[in-house]
């Protein structure tokens, strides 16, 4: 990852001028308005839709993180291209992109990061959703799963008391369905 720091300074509601220090991710290509994509990948199976997650470690806070399967875009790539290959790459899962967030950032007090979110859909039925072959890269060591999405919120706080640590976009779905639940929406 390419980081680089800075510092901004600004002037607050009051006029006062102020300095804040933050990060910038150097790898967004020239002509996209995003750095990359986070993929809803929802399973089409039976007993009813489950999201797939990963398993990732993450040096930066040395824990086994849940997050959904992720990457950055390409130069010429779209956000839904960009999906497509991440998925297959990270995951073997074929499927199919319908939906693209708005541009979401991801610690905008801390660094410029951002992403669409991409809705895929993985039809279990077809062949090419059996024998699942990732394309991991050399530094990459993903573990697959997926959980029904009805149980997404009591899955991330039965993995958080087992030491995993929840990756916010995870929560967040996860968040917004019980919100949801909780007030009939």
């Amino acid at each position: 990852m390419q980081l680089t720091s800075g510092r901004t300074t600004y002037k607050d509601p009051l006029g006062k001028e102020r300095t804040w220090e933050h990060a910038e991710r150097s790898t967004r290509p020239k002509n996209s308005p995003v750095d990359g994509v986070g993929i809803v990948a929802i399973l089409s199976k039976p007993s009813g839709p489950e999201l797939l997650l990963q398993k990732q470690f993450r040096p930066p806070i040395n824990k086994v993180v849940i997050e959904v399967p992720a990457g950055l875009v390409d130069e010429g790539e779209t956000a839904k291209e960009c999906a497509m290959r991440e998925l297959k790459e990270e995951t073997g899962y074929h499927g199919v992109a319908g939906e693209v967030s708005p541009i979401m950032f991801n610690d905008p007090g801390f660094c410029n990061t951002n992403l669409n979110m991409v809705h895929v859909n993985v039809d279990m039925s077809l062949p090419e959703n059996q024998n699942l072959k990732p394309e991991l890269e050399e530094n990459e060591f993903i573990e697959v799963f997926s959980t029904p999405l009805k149980r997404l919120y009591a899955e991330c706080k039965q993995l958080e008391k087992e030491g995993y640590a929840i990756d916010a976009r995870v929560g967040t779905l996860a968040e917004g369905m019980e919100v949801a639940r909780r007030w009939n929406l």
